[in-house]
């Protein structure tokens, strides 16, 4: 998986990476027990801080998509806990973005298509 920054975003870099790394292990590309790089060698790759990648790490082990260990390093987990409840921060960034489309003209229809593809 290769993971890209956008310099230039208001989002921080270690978002950045955790929702790529999120949306990776939702289409599949990263498998349950996957080897992800050491914090050292991702933060050579995309030319960052390791402690930015460190953060992003803690994160998602936080968030229950990874675990971590000093031997085997972090893997995304095997299995990861579904609540089937939306988070009220992701509510509110799926709210903003039926605005954001609805404010630009975008059909009901179309926008539901999207959803249809990216689930």
């Amino acid at each position: 998986m290769i993971i890209r920054i956008d310099e230039y975003s208001d989002v921080p870099i270690y978002m950045q990476i955790r929702n790529q790394i999120v949306m990776g292990i939702s289409s599949g590309e990263l498998g349950p027990g996957e080897q992800l790089p050491t914090v050292r060698a991702l933060a050579l790759e995309i030319g960052i801080n390791t402690m930015t990648v460190s953060k992003t790490y803690q994160l998602l082990k936080q968030e229950g998509y990874i675990m971590t260990d000093r031997k085997n390093g972090a893997r995304v987990r095997e299995n990861i806990a579904q609540s089937g409840v939306m988070s009220v921060e992701n509510k509110n960034e799926l709210r903003r973005i039926v605005s954001e489309a609805r404010l630009s003209g975008v059909p009901k229809n179309e926008l539901k298509k999207l959803i249809d593809e990216f689930y």
